[in-house]
C-alpha cells in the first residue's frame, strides 16, 4: 500500500477512523476538516453529543490501538436495554443472556474524535489541511484531484468524503438524495445525578415521540426528548430549573433526583443518496445515509461503511476503482436502507393512536420478550456480532 494516496475529507469519527485505518495500511492520506480538533478537559462537563457504540464499533477502535486512550472516566458500558409503552410488557436485552461483559458503550463523540486524531498525528504518511475548506472536486480517469480555498490543490486516486448530512462532497458531485423531516424534534438533556453510575438504557414509545434514557460514565446521564417542534421551543426555553420541573412532571418516572446541567436539540430528517459514489469520489457515514436516532445506529452504521471500504482497499487491491465501488455500493446501500426502513416502521408504529395499531404494538413487545434466542440473535445483529 506504501505511497497510494487518499483524500479524506471529514475528521469526524468517520472520517477520522478512515483515514487511521488506511494510513496504519501504508496509505498515504490527505486529511481535510475546516475546524481543529482538541483534547478535552477530562473533568469537563459531558457534551451533549454521544453515542451508543456497538462491540463492533468498539472492536474496529480497539483495532486501531485508540481505544485503550480513552479515559475512563468519559466512557459507560451498559449491561441491559429495556424498551416498551405504557401499559405494555418490557422487552429486555440483558449482556449476561449473551455472556458478552455488556451490550456496549456510551461515550462522546468528541472524545472518541480526538483520541484518533491523536493518533494519526503520530504517523508519518498523514498530511492534515487544517482550519481549510474544500472548493471544487476534479474527476480524472485515473485520479481526483481537491481544490482547497487556499487554492491548493491535493491529487490522489480516490477522495472519500465523511464530511456529514450537508456534506459538500455529495453536493459538489451532484449526487442527489431522497430525503424527509419527520415532523419532529429531538431535544438532548444531560443530568447530574444522586446516584452512582447506572448501567441500563431504555426508551418508553408515547404517541407523542418515544422517551429515552442513557447512562453516563459516574454519576452523570443523558435523557433524549422527541416531541413536536412547537413543545421542544418551549423546553428549551426554559431554565434549567423550569425544565427539571416539566421533566418530573412529563418525562417516564426517574428513580433518582438530578440536577440539570445542558441541553439542546435538532430536527429529525431522514436522508440516503441516490448513490454512493461518482467517478473516484466515495460517500460514508453520514454524507451516505442519515437515520432516524431511534436506535442509536447512526454512528454504528458509518463505522460499518468504513470497515467494508477499508477490507476492499486492502484485499481487493487489484479491482479497477470503479469495481471496487460498486462492491462498497453493493455491500452497505441495501443494510443502510434496510436499517433506515425498519426504523422508519418502528417509528411511525410507535406514534399511531389506532387501537388496532396498539394493540399489535404490544403483541410484537410481549412476543418478542419471550422468543428466547431469537431475541438474542437480534441483539447479537445489532451489535455487529
Amino acid at each position: 500500500m506504501q505511497n497510494r494516496e487518499i483524500i479524506v475529507v471529514g475528521g469526524g469519527m468517520v472520517g477520522a477512523l478512515t483515514a487511521l485505518l488506511l494510513a496504519q495500511q501504508g496509505f498515504v492520506i490527505h486529511l481535510i476538516e475546516k475546524s481543529p480538533v482538541q483534547v478535552p478537559d477530562e473533568d469537563s462537563p459531558f457534551d451533549l453529543r454521544v453515542s451508543a457504540f456497538s462491540a463492533q464499533s468498539q472492536n474496529l477502535l480497539a483495532q486501531t490501538g485508540v481505544w485503550k486512550n480513552l479515559p475512563e472516566n468519559r466512557l459507560c458500558a451498559y449491561q441491559g436495554l429495556q424498551t416498551w409503552e405504557a401499559g405494555s410488557h418490557k422487552l429486555i436485552f440483558d449482556s449476561t443472556e449473551l455472556g458478552m461483559d455488556s451490550l456496549g458503550y456510551i461515550a462522546e463523540n468528541r472524545w472518541i474524535q480526538a483520541v484518533l486524531w491523536q493518533a494519526l498525528k503520530e504517523l508519518d504518511n498523514v498530511i492534515f489541511y487544517n482550519n481549510c475548506a474544500l472548493l471544487a472536486i476534479h474527476n480524472h480517469s485515473d485520479s481526483v484531484s481537491a481544490v482547497l480555498d487556499n487554492q491548493q490543490q491535493i491529487n490522489a486516486e480516490l477522495l472519500v468524503a465523511c464530511d456529514g448530512a450537508n456534506s459538500a462532497c455529495r453536493a459538489m458531485m451532484n449526487i442527489g438524495v431522497s430525503a424527509w423531516g419527520y415532523r419532529q424534534q429531538c431535544m438532548l438533556i444531560n443530568l447530574k445525578t444522586d446516584c452512582e453510575q447506572q448501567n441500563i438504557t431504555w426508551q418508553e414509545f408515547r404517541e407523542t415521540g418515544p422517551c429515552a434514557f442513557l447512562p453516563l460514565a459516574e454519576n452523570n446521564a443523558s435523557l433524549v426528548w422527541y416531541h413536536s417542534p412547537e413543545k421542544i421551543k418551549q423546553l428549551t426555553s426554559l431554565n434549567n430549573l423550569q425544565l427539571k420541573k416539566q421533566i418530573q412532571l412529563q418525562f417516564p418516572k426517574l428513580n433518582f433526583d438530578f440536577e440539570v446541567v445542558d441541553k439542546g436539540a435538532f430536527p429529525l430528517t431522514r436522508r440516503h443518496a441516490q448513490q454512493y459514489s461518482k467517478g473516484r469520489v466515495v460517500l460514508l457515514g453520514d454524507a451516505a445515509h442519515t437515520i432516524n436516532p431511534l436506535a442509536g445506529q447512526g454512528v454504528n452504521l458509518g463505522f460499518k461503511d468504513v470497515q467494508c471500504l477499508v477490507e476492499l482497499l486492502v484485499h481487493s487491491s487489484d479491482l479497477p476503482i470503479d469495481k471496487l465501488l460498486q462492491r462498497y455500493a453493493l455491500q452497505r446501500k441495501p443494510h443502510n436502507l434496510l436499517m433506515q426502513s425498519a426504523m422508519d416502521l418502528f417509528y411511525v408504529g410507535s406514534k399511531s393512536e389506532l387501537s388496532i395499531v396498539r394493540m399489535f404494538r404490544k403483541a410484537v413487545l410481549f412476543g418478542a420478550q419471550n422468543s428466547g434466542q431469537l431475541k438474542n440473535r437480534v441483539m447479537k445483529y445489532a451489535m455487529g456480532l
